[in-house]
């Protein structure tokens, strides 16, 4: 297995045996839940409670980020046209206290950050958590459903893969293209708020 300083998953509607054997197989001690509700309606064996006690049965100890970590802002400034905007979240205190948080959390234990989303590409925890510990150079891997690990690099370049050719066309580096490709996928997938809603919003992101 390539040296991954974190990983990342979504739980989706997978059995949470399988949640389990997977995080196993990846040696994870430690779940870090970005959910900024950590809780489901249709699958509540994922709720934090249930899933703290199941994962505590086979070693695994659970914390909640979703107050600093989580996709969904509780200010309307940190919108862009009632769209979650990743970028102005990732310059917040909190995100960063949250971030802090999280590699003294990796020092101690193998982390697993997770999510809803079944695919990296639809989920904050790739978009925003994930591109932020990046950027600090850390190798995240992405523990994906047929139970592989993709490097956050090779995530990199399926969002590049994904098109935006012609707004490519004056973004002259790299970096660059990444950035956009990055503001772009998460104004496709990130919370959009409700009207009036921005301040006091609740969910699974």
């Amino acid at each position: 297995m390539p040296s991954f300083d974190l990983f990342s998953i979504g739980h989706s509607n997978i059995a949470i045996e399988r949640i389990v054997a997977m995080l196993h197989a990846a040696e994870v001690t430690a779940i870090a839940d970005v959910r900024s509700t950590p809780a489901s309606r249709f699958f509540p064996w994922f709720s934090a409670g249930p899933l703290a006690a199941r994962l505590a049965q086979d070693g695994i100890s659970y914390q909640s980020y979703g107050d600093t970590l989580g996709g969904r802002p509780r200010y309307a400034k940190l919108y862009s046209e009632g769209i979650a905007d990743y970028e102005a979240m990732a310059r917040q205190p909190e995100f960063q206290t949250g971030i802090a948080r999280l590699l003294a959390t990796a020092t101690q234990c193998r982390v697993c950050i997770m999510c809803a989303e079944r695919e990296p590409l639809d989920c904050h925890r790739c978009l925003l958590v994930a591109r932020a510990l990046a950027d600090r150079g850390l190798n995240i891997g992405h523990i994906l459903h047929d139970g592989s690990i993709e490097p956050h690099r090779n995530t990199e370049r399926r969002l590049l893969a994904l098109g935006g050719a012609a707004e490519d066309l004056f973004v002259t580096g790299q970096n660059e293209r990444l950035a956009a490709a990055y503001r772009r996928r998460a104004r496709a997938v990130a919370y959009r708020a409700k009207a009036g809603g921005a301040n006091s919003v609740a969910g699974n992101r």
